[in-house]
């Protein structure tokens, strides 16, 4: 019922995890995609090859999104490429994997993830947006952090909790023309987590899960997917809770 083709896309922090399986999601169902990656870009043009196989075009930008220039960039190489957009998927983020109470928080962590997670967002959305054509859709990735907190990573949860606002923000701006929606998964299990999944401590996580599984990539991506069909064409400024059960909130 998903038919995508004839449309293009953009995904960022499309290189592994979620963003890469997003981006083949799409592919799959016909859309043409554009992939950005912060440092991993053999691991970018493996995915745009896959997509490529699929019988769609891919291309690849890379650098920090955080970078006002590397946005500028970005902005460019879709206009050459595409044109314009019917869907942007603002996936790209980082989790950083120790646990420090706020007072024991560098100022250098708590920048940098603002960076990655936020400033990144608003510098590439201030100029991919108005290359968005009307009736397009915009998905925004958070995470659980950002609905209910989460100690000891409050850097994250921040950033998380600001993108949410973001989206709201958004999806009446862009009203009617565009969507903006926003996806929040619980644990996934890829590799910006796996340091978390400990032997011990994957067991505890998944206890914690009512469905009783920790979700995969590509759990995620079908719900992004969905935002982006039409199927959610009366669907704006709202959180889609991925996450088994483990935070109830609507």
């Amino acid at each position: 019922m998903i038919d995508l083709r004839g449309q293009t896309a953009l995904v960022t922090g499309a290189s592994r995890g979620i963003g890469r399986a997003t981006s083949l999601l799409l592919a799959r169902s016909g859309a043409d995609v554009a992939l950005t990656y912060h440092t991993r870009s053999s691991d970018a043009e493996a995915a745009a090859k896959e997509i490529r196989s699929l019988g769609r075009m891919a291309f690849v930008s890379g650098g920090d999104l955080a970078n006002p220039t590397v946005a500028e960039q970005l902005a460019t190489d879709i206009r050459r490429e595409f044109g314009g957009l019917d869907i942007f998927v603002a996936n790209a983020g980082v989790w950083p994997a120790s646990e420090e109470r706020l007072t024991e928080m560098s100022v250098e962590r708590w920048t940098t993830t603002l960076q990655v997670n936020l400033d990144s967002v608003f510098l590439s959305a201030r100029l991919i947006l108005p290359l968005v054509r009307e009736g397009g859709r915009v998905v925004i990735v958070s995470s659980t952090a950002g609905q209910r907190g989460e100690a000891f990573h409050a850097d994250y949860a921040a950033t998380k909790g600001a993108l949410i606002a973001l989206t709201k923000s958004l999806a009446i701006e862009y009203a009617p023309g565009i969507t903006v929606n926003c996806v929040a998964p619980g644990w996934v299990d890829t590799e910006m987590s796996a340091p978390a999944f400990t032997a011990e401590n994957r067991d505890r996580i998944r206890s914690t899960i009512p469905i009783g599984r920790i979700a995969s990539s590509d759990d995620v991506a079908g719900p992004i997917l969905f935002l982006c069909s039409s199927l959610a064409r009366h669907i704006t400024g709202e959180v889609l809770n991925v996450n088994g059960g483990s935070v109830l909130c609507g």
